[in-house]
């Protein structure tokens, strides 16, 4: 019997690296989508946050990359030669302008030095503003007149409110009384009824947008304990009020300085020991003497004070007894 022939059959298997058929293809793919949806978002959010001008503008700044108007081939000239960025600045909004620098490198910071000078205030405007700000102080000034009169809080103490308009502002002054004054004798500490005058003003303080001045002053009569004058007294004093207006509900930030003169500015010249000289000076300053304030116009060495109680008008003084003795 003849012998049967032997099939050999050899397989071959052929393995794949990196991931089958397809390869690491699919990473360039979800790169080139990521990308797309990049670029999409970015379209879209051009078209939500310009205007119809600003997107002309984008699509005219695409089409004609060139400086110079018309179309034009050629690359567009830039700080580095041709082809390189360009200077053209697109505005989105959104934020505040971006400075140009000068000279060969616009991208360069600004010279603080060689500022853009601002431009002139308006005089129409400064005059419409401080014709506004009289207006508004005159009419305070009535409203606290016609509230002295009828109120039962403050109608007792009218002869003891000095209400006045002044070229720096509304000026309010409440001053001492032979029988009635402010402050314990030689001290800071408010009188009740001080305290109720400051109370009831600080509502309409709080009515007109105006920072406001406080000024103490005393007479004449030095005061006796060492170490202690009439000098911070009055600076006292004059706390002692901004305090009280600032506890009845005044906005503390409208107080614009505090300030103590002694008896370097009388009322009553012609009797520095009138109790009227003793007194409390609130002033509800203007637009402009708020400028000078913050300025540190007017608190200048060897200058008059540019406050309203350096003009004590020349009018009649209320008849007042003398002051007692030791009793700033």
């Amino acid at each position: 019997m003849a012998e049967k022939s032997t099939v050999i059959v050899v397989r071959r298997v052929r393995k794949v690296q990196g991931g089958g058929h397809h390869g690491g293809s699919w990473k360039v793919a979800y790169a080139d989508f990521v990308t797309a949806m990049m670029a999409f978002f970015l379209v879209m959010w051009l078209v939500g946050a310009t205007t119809n001008k600003e997107r002309a503008a984008i699509s005219e700044y695409f089409r004609n990359p060139s400086p110079l108007s018309g179309k034009s081939f050629s690359p567009a000239p830039g700080p580095n030669g041709p082809g390189g960025a360009s200077t053209s600045l697109i505005k989105l909004g959104g934020t505040m302008d971006i400075p140009r620098g000068s000279g060969d490198d616009p991208f360069s910071k600004p010279d603080p030095d060689n500022r853009t000078p601002t431009a002139a205030p308006d005089p129409h405007q400064a005059a419409q503003e401080h014709a506004q700000d009289q207006q508004r102080l005159e009419a305070l000034m009535q409203a606290l007149e016609e509230a002295i009169s009828r109120s039962q809080a403050l109608e007792p103490f009218k002869d003891q409110l000095l209400i006045d308009l002044t070229p720096e502002g509304l000026r309010i002054q409440i001053v001492d009384q032979q029988n009635r004054p402010m402050f314990d004798l030689g001290s800071s500490s408010l009188k009740p009824y001080t305290a109720d005058i400051l109370h009831e003003l600080a509502g309409f303080i709080n009515r007109v947008p105006n920072h406001i001045s406080i000024t103490g002053h005393t007479d004449v009569t030095a005061y006796s304990r060492a170490g202690y004058t009439n000098w911070e007294l009055s600076a006292d004093r004059a706390n002692a009020a901004r305090r009280s207006l600032v506890e009845a509900g005044m906005h503390e930030d409208k107080v614009t300085r505090v300030v103590g003169l002694s008896s370097s500015v009388l009322f009553d010249k012609q009797n520095p020991q009138n109790p009227i000289n003793r007194r409390i000076s609130i002033v509800i300053m203007t637009r402009a003497a708020e400028a000078e304030a913050l300025d540190g116009k007017g608190l200048a060495l060897g200058k008059a004070l540019a406050d309203a109680d350096t003009r004590v008008p020349a009018a009649p003084l209320p008849s007042l007894a003398p002051a007692r003795a030791g009793h700033p």
